[in-house]
């Protein structure tokens, strides 16, 4: 493969990661130069079908955004898909416990792991963004709390 193909294809992945940042509702109102800057403390992790992304009880150490493929948390034995454009551990972006789930690949998975200590390092340089996230973290702790109530009714 020639230089100019490979320049290509890491471009188009660049725009692929630039859209799936913008479609998390965390990083949805964010300027380009904002998105740029989660880009650089991201790393692309792919992941093999069947592979564990996370598992309950490990420590949790980031975001992933899933950039391409399809995964499936496991909640207690309750299942729920994430495809591309899907994200899940965003509070280990604030708080850095315990996975409360265990996800796993379904098939071959690329996302986009933000890791938790470098992003609060660019929310103290970055307080609107910290806004924002402490937004959306409150609607998906309530959206979280409905599904908690439908299940025990």
């Amino acid at each position: 493969m020639s230089g100019i193909e490979n320049d290509g294809s890491e471009m188009e992945e660049h725009e692929l990661e630039i859209e799936a940042l913008k479609a998390t509702p965390f990083f949805a109102d964010l300027h380009r130069d904002d998105l740029e800057t989660v880009l650089r403390i991201g790393h692309h992790v792919h992941f093999d079908p069947g592979q564990a992304i996370v598992e309950r009880g490990d420590k949790s150490d980031g975001m992933y955004i899933v950039v391409e493929g399809h995964a499936q948390v496991d909640v207690g034995g309750r299942y729920h898909d994430i495809k591309a454009g899907g994200f899940f551990g965003e509070m280990a972006l604030i708080h850095g416990g315990r996975r409360g789930a265990t996800v796993k690949a379904v098939d071959e998975v690329g996302t986009l792991m933000i890791p938790g200590e470098d992003f609060r390092s660019f929310l103290l340089e970055h307080p609107s963004v910290a806004v924002t996230m402490l937004e959306t973290l409150v609607k998906r702790l309530h959206e979280i709390q409905q599904r908690v109530e439908a299940w025990m009714s």
